[in-house]
């Protein structure tokens, strides 16, 4: 190869490193989340049983809502706009975000507390312990997305790594305690730690008295990724509710129990927007040509994972499931084959996402996730209906392929008006 074959390559190479390197460490950073999230459900899962492990997962979910609105409102925006900016501009971007964050967290905690205090009971308990941890969960969050956005994902590694070593002696804790409000308060606890952490390894302080600008300067995309996050974990928890009330508790924890067998690729979606959404708009910069490409083999790496994940569920023995879930594994795996599919055709789906994220198309994005949230409900609950946790889990599947094919047309016209009239969305101040 000659010198300026050299020169002419080396760019390219070193991008090509340099992209590896952040989804190497994007990858290790959902690892670490996954096996936090699946040792905390498998563990409050043996400990509880399955009607008390079904009140533990109406909590789970409804943080799912609340960590959604968070990020509509604080980390969405940080993500799409303040990616790969001037190191200046990010720190500026962080504080008001990471303040916006804890902001979220104190209000809605606070209703959550109301509505526990409302409720009684074992449902009442978990809510008001989930209501005291809200800011600490939420701020660890938006650290996460923060430090994504810088390209350092290293750091985000080493959070979670902290929440997860904080975790070990909380539940110890909470086993001994063995309610359900102890295993939400350990899980908090511990998040709050690795928050807390988060702050010196940032240098930043969140502002929270600089929240309502931040908001005002990110309307246009905070208030419409509001609404596409919510719609999506809101449908997830209205079908968690529905189930509850047409089947039974113990219908949701059976639910969540299969969904656990399947949480390494479950958490990847849920927090695939730390890694895929900054790299799209990266590649959106750098070569937005390339931009359809890259979601594709994004959104068909996640299906074809979680189908072999699935398929290797299958070929489990009764006793390695029942080692793993306890008395929640006989119903659980019933479900198998439905949710595997389900997470497939979401996985598919969250390629197309990250590029419409990335190009900023607030709206087509919005118009896709309420149309998928509507078929997730439809189908959860009228599958419910009909054929009870197992119906649920094929009405979910079916919804979640639906979803997938609008979300690539939206994507497709998305990139072809793009391509007429490109219009840059990443801020440098």
């Amino acid at each position: 190869m000659t010198t300026e074959e050299e020169k002419a390559t080396s760019p390219a190479g070193s991008a090509r490193r340099a992209l590896v390197g952040r989804l190497s460490w994007g990858l290790a950073d959902q690892a670490a989340s996954s096996m936090s999230n699946f040792a905390v459900g498998i563990y409050v899962a043996r400990s509880l049983g399955v009607t008390a492990f079904g009140v533990f997962s109406l909590a789970w979910v409804t943080y799912g809502v609340v960590l959604n609105v968070s990020r509509g409102l604080a980390t969405d925006p940080l993500v799409v706009r303040f990616s790969g900016v001037p190191n200046a501009s990010w720190r500026g971007a962080v504080a008001r975000s990471t303040g916006t964050a804890l902001g979220v967290g104190t209000a809605l905690g606070a209703a959550c507390l109301v509505a526990g205090l409302g409720l009684g009971g074992r449902v009442g308990t978990a809510f008001a312990a989930l209501a005291v941890m809200l800011p600490g969960l939420l701020l660890q969050d938006a650290w996460r997305f923060s430090f994504f956005a810088a390209g350092a994902g290293r750091k985000a590694f080493v959070n979670d790594v902290v929440w997860g070593v904080a975790l070990v002696p909380a539940m110890v804790v909470a086993a001994r305690v063995g309610s359900v409000a102890a295993f939400v308060l350990a899980w908090g606890a511990s998040a709050t730690v690795a928050a807390g952490y988060g702050c010196v390894q940032s240098g930043i302080r969140p502002r929270t008295t600089e929240a309502r600008g931040w908001l005002r300067e990110q309307r246009d995309l905070g208030y419409r990724y509001l609404v596409e996050n919510v719609s999506l974990s809101g449908a997830s928890q209205l079908r968690a509710y529905g189930l509850g009330a047409i089947v039974g508790v113990g219908a949701v924890g059976a639910v969540r129990g299969a969904e656990l067998l399947l949480g390494p690729f479950l958490a990847v979606l849920m927090g695939l927007s730390l890694v895929t959404v900054p790299e799209a708009a990266r590649v959106l910069r750098q070569a937005p040509r390339q931009l359809g490409r890259f979601c594709l083999l994004l959104g068909g790496g996640q299906a074809a994972g979680a189908l072999l994940w699935g398929s290797a569920l299958l070929l489990m023995p009764g006793r390695l499931g029942e080692l793993v879930l306890g008395g929640v594994w006989h119903s659980a795996s019933q479900l198998i084959v439905p949710v595997s599919l389900g997470v497939a055709g979401a996985g598919l789906g969250t390629g197309a996402a990250a590029g419409l994220r990335a190009l900023g198309a607030a709206r087509r994005s919005l118009r896709c996730q309420l149309f998928a949230s509507a078929c997730y409900v439809g189908g959860g609950l009228g599958g419910a209906a009909a054929a009870g946790a197992v119906g649920s889990a094929w009405g979910v599947a079916a919804a979640t392929v639906s979803g997938s094919a609008v979300w690539w047309l939206q994507l497709r016209s998305a990139l072809r008006e793009h391509h007429r009239n490109p219009i840059p969305e990443v801020r440098t101040s």
